[in-house]
């Protein structure tokens, strides 16, 4: 964040400080004060919860600045109506301060892996700040701007909604320079009734860019291909039908893709460090936002193949000393992704000749739509090939269901009363040839059940030592 006094701060959102004025604050904001920033501004949110300014004090006693609240908290504090709104203006006053190039994409899937391949590319041609995680949302996308300061050439921010006129707000905090849709998928569909009201949410990221723009969609998607219409931009497109394209794929034996990456008539090859084929669409994606910043393509190829994941439990493939593979995919589950992930257990499978075990459970916000989306992936499942589904918790029984119903299908399915029992069934029924898929929506903290696989490695390390004498058990 740029440096600025309460005083600064306050008249930006329209506020009263409660406190020293020329209190400076040189840190970002942020929300949780059991993760203070030295320098920064605690967002003081009254939660349902929650009321962040129960813990104002502590904050800055722990080297916070100061506070943004809507009541004084006994500390410096800039006293406003509603902070969030005002943390939306603040954030736009810095926009329009450093003035970077915004680069912003929102979709049903794919969010987050594009956004760090994108940041892990722009970080090499200038100073770069995103959105860590998937803080997409009013709240979000506010604190990822007031990261950056001055020297900040590109800002990464990745939009989601929750309804009709959210993406468009976030749009008014920071205004994209490149805006991409990647797709629209049935991921909270429960929220929105329909893709084509999803769509109309999405959409609304290539409403906001100005004639000079570039508006990046995904040519294999009909809804969001469609969206050509709903800007004066120039578009963009990614797929296997875009301006931006892949020839010659092939994967190793953890499913990581080796392909050409194509556009404007030249190729380049890249090798992705990340499991999966989707992950070839997530790098297309990126390569597209960063050609529509007229950024140099072989130096965007090479970018893109030293990517490393930056955000956890998404295809995060580890194996363990005793030679299990464990996928652990469990930060968040729709359909869509949930088979790509699925297509990438079978792939490693297959190349490794090993059993597959996909540790399943529910995926959230499907609305009406939940008890048949739950049982087509454990259907995609079953005529992928995988050979054991474990359902766990009760709403990921149609998992197992649409697995069991799928002729010729020779696997096994079993269903667990939740995250504990699955754990336990896993423990002791894989062996260290087989892998294993760990994937389930972000409510289910199916992280903890992937940790637990990898804990048995250091527990059977201890145990071994203590018999040897090399350690006390």
């Amino acid at each position: 964040m740029i440096p600025m006094t309460l005083a600064e701060i306050a008249a930006v959102v329209d506020g009263v400080v409660d406190g020293d004025p020329s209190t400076a604050v040189t840190g970002p904001a942020f929300v949780d004060s059991r993760a203070v920033v030295p320098g920064g501004l605690f967002v003081a949110v009254v939660g349902e919860r929650v009321d962040g300014h129960e813990y104002a004090a502590a904050a800055v006693q722990a080297g916070a600045a100061a506070v943004l609240g809507s009541r004084p908290t006994g500390v410096p504090t800039v006293v406003v109506d509603d902070p969030v709104t005002a943390l939306g203006t603040l954030a736009r006053h810095v926009v329009d301060t450093i003035r970077p190039l915004v680069v912003a994409l929102t979709g049903s899937q794919g969010k987050t892996g594009t956004k760090d391949y994108l940041a892990h590319v722009l970080a090499g041609f200038g100073p770069t700040a995103a959105t860590a995680g998937n803080h997409n949302n009013e709240i979000g996308v506010p604190l990822t701007v007031l990261k950056a300061t001055p020297d900040t050439s590109y800002l990464v921010v990745e939009m989601g909604a929750r309804g009709v006129g959210h993406i468009a707000y976030l749009c008014r905090v920071a205004p994209p320079a490149v805006a991409a849709v990647l797709n629209v998928g049935t991921a909270h569909i429960g929220e929105f009734g329909s893709r084509e009201a999803i769509g109309v949410a999405k959409g609304e990221i290539v409403e906001a860019l100005p004639a000079d723009g570039v508006a990046v969609l995904n040519a294999d998607d009909d809804i969001t291909s469609a969206m050509t219409a709903r800007t004066e931009a120039r578009v963009l497109t990614f797929g296997e039908m875009g301006d931006v394209s892949w020839r010659d794929l092939d994967l190793d034996d953890l499913g990581r893709p080796d392909f050409e990456l194509e556009y404007a008539g030249a190729r380049h090859r890249v090798g992705l460090t990340q499991s999966g084929t989707h992950q070839v669409l997530n790098a297309a994606a990126a390569a597209a936002m960063a050609f529509a910043l007229d950024l140099e393509p072989g130096t965007v190829a090479e970018r893109l193949g030293s990517a490393q994941s930056a955000s956890r439990w998404r295809m995060e493939v580890h194996e363990r000393g005793d030679g299990l593979i464990v996928v652990n995919d469990a930060y968040n589950a729709n359909p869509a992704s949930m088979a790509a992930a699925i297509d990438a257990l079978t792939e490693i499978g297959r190349r490794r000749s090993r059993r597959t075990v996909a540790v399943l459970g529910e995926m959230k916000e499907l609305g009406d739509e939940a008890e048949a989306a739950h049982i087509d992936v454990g259907r995609v499942a079953a005529e992928a090939g995988v050979d054991v589904v474990v359902a766990v918790g009760r709403p990921a029984y149609g998992i197992a269901d649409g697995a069991a119903a799928v002729p010729g299908w020779r696997g096994e399915t079993v269903p667990t009363a939740g995250r504990d029992e699955a754990l336990a069934w896993v423990r002791e029924n894989v062996a260290a040839t087989d892998v294993v898929l760990v994937k389930a929506s972000r409510g289910a903290a199916l992280e903890h059940l992937a940790d637990g696989l990898l804990d048995d490695e250091t527990d059977d390390k201890t145990e071994a030592e203590a018999q040897e004498g090399g350690a006390t058990p």
